[in-house]
């Protein structure tokens, strides 16, 4: 029996014909998509560095209207364009009634990666065929460093959203130029906004090299394709430097100075260890596809178009990114591409390996996670619940009636999965995929409390806001880390002056942070202590707030 799907995402919205089968796995993904994206959007406080650095900027912007140039309390100068931001302020701005500043500022990274989920997809189909993308997401979504960098509240999602509309329009160049123009303006639009120079120039150079290496790319159509989308973003790219530049002039020239120097340092070598662990299952599938069509890779157009930016987005990442492994994001792009298409081509045993590897693993990790849950409510066993709350500070988790249905809903999905779907070469992805899923949400149900106690500094600053006189001039702070500054500013409203930078004590309150192996301040009979607090997993880092006596 056959019959017709009423839609296609890739042509003039013919109906290709489909077999029975196809609508149900159409669901799966759909579904698969809405709960991997959902869970750990809501329910945790800001987790430094990077969402605490993102909530200062936010509360700043709501605060001051200060749009154009985002800056937190630990750092005054412009990191990032604004673009990330605020979308997330425009969403805190619409959803604080019913959820707190954070959580809902965090659901601007839920919408930005359901695009980025399908620009993967759509990139996988048109690369490959029909049904590939579906395959492609999964390997995506399974990827192990995405899950975590997908839910935080940074502007790397917006950016990474930008790169692969980029990459999906110059797949599609040949066949659709001039949607793939406006494709191609989108993501250099984005890209820029978000995090500035680093991924507009990956898109740029790639667009520049593959006509110069390649006949196929060397073409009117595809000259035609990335001038229309440089006019179409033009306007775009141009508006945030030139508003910046009347009314910040100072914030943004020392950022383009910065965007340009941070270009000098050389981590290629981190990043390829990197993607070892967080580009798995993507990067072992992706170097058997290139060994598998290594007669083609210099010929073929869609594995030119992946060589040539996984080499261009590796070369400039090494020399403009930080060492953290977030800024590798980009690089699951070609990756997870090569390895949608290439799962069809393993053989049989390896299929099988990879798909009980998988199972294993998450098997494993889902299995440790419900005993320390049972741990934590029960008792037993005892060592178990000993160290988790060492670990979190948690002497009790409180039964959560609606997390345990969504963990035990999932787990089910899971096994389900596993002894009903039959096992081919696909069912590997996906059930990775499932896998990855299923470990994710009971994290993000079961042990979230746990998670959120030993990372959270929300108890610690407010307990410190609660301790502050009611009038005082300023704070001065010492030692105090620019995401502890940052945290401060979202949980008690107050911004200190760096004892490091400013080399006085002028203020009339006086906060330092303490870490362990360091020598204590003291600083002198002229301060009374009037607060000292830690988080209650924290065994590092404590502080002490002192006011002037005189």
């Amino acid at each position: 029996m056959r019959f017709d799907l009423e839609h296609d995402w890739q042509g003039n919205m013919s109906t290709p014909r489909a077999r029975v089968g196809e609508r149900a796995k159409t669901h799966l993904l759909l579904v698969l998509c809405a709960v991997w994206l959902f869970m750990g959007l809501i329910g945790h406080a800001p987790w430094k560095p990077f969402e605490s650095h993102s909530i200062s900027i936010i509360k700043n912007m709501l605060d001051s209207s200060q749009y154009l140039a985002p800056n937190s309390a630990g750092n005054p100068n412009i990191v990032d364009p604004p673009l990330f931001y605020l979308s997330a302020t425009l969403l805190a701005k619409v959803l604080q009634p019913i959820l707190p500043l954070h959580d809902a500022a965090r659901i601007a990274s839920g919408l930005w990666m359901l695009i980025t989920l399908l620009m993967i997809g759509m990139a996988g189909r048109e690369l490959w065929d029909k049904g590939i993308g579906r395959q492609t997401t999964f390997v995506f979504m399974g990827s192990l460093g995405l899950i975590v960098s997908a839910h935080t509240l940074t502007p790397a999602v917006a950016s990474l959203t930008g790169l692969a509309a980029g990459f999906y329009a110059l797949a599609l160049s040949k066949r659709r130029p001039y949607r793939a123009s406006v494709l191609l303006a989108f993501g250099l639009t984005v890209s820029f906004l978000s995090t500035g120079l680093l991924p507009l120039s990956i898109l740029l150079a790639t667009c520049l090299i593959l006509p110069c290496l390649f006949s196929f790319w060397r073409s009117k159509s595809f000259l035609y394709v990335v001038a229309i989308a440089i006019a179409i973003a033009s306007p775009f790219l141009a508006i945030w430097p030139a508003l910046c530049l009347i009314f910040h002039p100072e914030l943004f020239n020392a950022w383009w100075l910065q965007s340009f120097a941070q270009f000098n340092d050389s981590y290629h070598v981190y990043f390829l260890k990197t993607l070892l662990w967080y580009a798995w299952p993507a990067l072992p599938l992706a170097i058997w596809g290139a060994w598998r069509y290594r007669a083609q890779l210099l010929s073929k157009p869609r594995f030119q178009l992946i060589l040539t930016f996984t080499l261009v987005a590796w070369v400039l990442i090494g020399f403009g990114a930080d060492r953290k492994d977030i800024f590798a994001l980009p690089l699951l792009i070609p990756l997870t591409a090569m390895a949608g298409g290439s799962i069809e081509t393993l053989k049989r045993g390896t299929a099988g390996a990879l798909n009980w590897f998988g199972l294993i693993l998450f098997g494993l990790m889902s299995s440790l996670i419900w005993l320390g849950w049972i741990a934590m409510m029960t008792g037993s066993p005892a060592k178990i619940k000993e160290r988790l709350a060492f670990l979190s500070g948690v002497t009790q988790l409180d039964f959560n009636f609606i997390a345990v249905i969504f963990a035990i809903a999932v787990s089910l999905i899971w096994l389900f999965a596993i002894f009903r779907a039959q096992h081919s070469n696909r069912s590997g992805a996906t059930n990775w995929a499932i896998g990855m899923t299923c470990v994710w949400t009971l994290l993000m149900t079961l042990w979230l409390p746990m998670i959120d106690s030993a990372r959270s500094y929300s108890t610690v600053f407010t307990q410190l806001k609660d301790a502050l006189p009611k009038e005082f001039a300023c704070i001065t702070s010492n030692r105090l880390g620019e995401s502890q500054r940052d945290l401060l500013h979202y949980y008690a409203n107050v911004k200190t002056q760096a004892f490091e930078k400013e080399q006085n004590l002028n203020c009339d309150l006086y906060l330092i942070q303490e870490d362990k192996g360091r020598e204590k301040i003291d600083p002198g009979a002229d301060w009374k202590l009037i607060w000292n607090g830690k988080r209650i997993s924290d065994r590092h880092e404590y502080f002490r707030l002192f006011q002037h006596v005189n």
